[in-house]
């Protein structure tokens, strides 16, 4: 009886495996990605879909599509009006025409709010550049603005050359009248207070 238990506790193992493996089984791991579940829609490229609606709506706002949309109708109309009877697809009210025409209508009217979506989106995306732009331009500015400020200010402080030069003529008239011999009063006369000495130097 007893190698029989053994066996059964064996045969338990081998079905409930314990450790990693068994934990393994029972959950996903989490070092690999999970399998692509299957989907019951078709699967197709948005970005290709999106430069194929924006094709479309160009070319349903051309004259050519215009022109082309034009000659067929009129092309449709005369075949089922002229046509021997027995060759005729359209009746007179044209129900098959005004069909087609509704279904390039329900067609159409999508994939140009597709292109415009998209052109939105470009367009924001445009518009936040330009924002960022205008405020690296704006910050730049100011700091400019406030260099030409500081050097103005240490300029202003700065010795120039017209300045110098007046400085350098008033002082050669000077030389030249006092070697001519005319004496004029100082312009900041020697203090002569009365606790000072005059010969104090």
């Amino acid at each position: 009886m007893a190698p029989e238990r053994d066996s059964g506790r064996e045969a338990i193992r081998d079905r409930n495996p314990a450790g990693a493996t068994a934990t393994a089984r029972t959950r996903p791991r989490l070092d690999q990605p999970r399998p692509p579940r299957r989907r019951i829609l078709p699967e197709w490229d948005p970005e290709a879909f999106g430069r194929l609606s924006e094709r479309i709506a160009r070319f349903l706002g051309t004259g050519r599509f215009i022109v082309w949309m034009t000659v067929v109708i009129i092309l449709w109309v005369v075949w089922n009006v002229a046509a021997p009877r027995d060759l005729r697809f359209d009746q007179y009210p044209f129900i098959f025409l005004t069909l087609m025409l509704s279904l390039q209508a329900s067609y159409a009217a999508p994939l140009i709010l597709l292109a415009q979506n998209r052109q939105d989106d470009r367009d924001r995306v445009n518009l936040e550049q330009d924002r960022k732009q205008n405020e690296r331009s704006i910050a730049d500015t100011e700091y400019l603005t406030r260099e030409i400020a500081a050097l103005r200010i240490g300029l202003g402080e700065v010795a120039t050359r017209d300045w110098i030069r007046s400085e350098l003529q008033d002082l050669m008239k000077e030389l030249e009248e006092r070697q001519n011999g005319h004496h004029e009063p100082a312009v900041f006369p020697a203090d002569r207070s009365p606790g000072r000495d005059v010969d104090d130097r």
